[in-house]
C-alpha cells in the first residue's frame, strides 16, 4: 500500500504565509458539495448538510484504501452557504 496522502500538506495553495500575500495557483480538483441557504449558525439542514459530505467523503475515502490501495487525508470543509 502506498503512503497516505495529505493534499493539506502536498499543495502550495493550502500553505498559508504569515504577513505577506501572494497569488498561487489552485490546481483543478474534485469537490463534493451541497448548496444551502439560511443562517448556518441555526438552520439544522446546514448540520444536515455537513453530516452528509462527510459521511461520503469517508465512505469514499475508505473505499479507494480498500478497492485501490490508496489512502489519503479527507480535506478540511471549506463553505460558502
Amino acid at each position: 500500500m502506498e503512503a497516505k496522502s495529505d493534499m493539506k500538506k502536498e499543495l502550495d495553495s493550502y500553505q498559508a504565509t504569515l504577513r505577506q500575500f501572494r497569488i498561487v495557483d489552485v490546481p483543478d480538483m474534485r469537490y463534493l458539495m451541497v448548496d444551502g441557504h439560511g443562517n448556518p449558525n441555526t438552520s439544522p439542514l446546514y448540520a444536515d448538510a455537513v453530516a452528509a459530505l462527510y459521511q461520503v467523503a469517508y465512505k469514499v475515502k475508505f473505499a479507494s484504501k480498500r478497492e485501490l490501495g490508496r489512502d489519503y487525508v479527507v480535506m478540511p470543509l471549506e463553505g460558502l452557504w
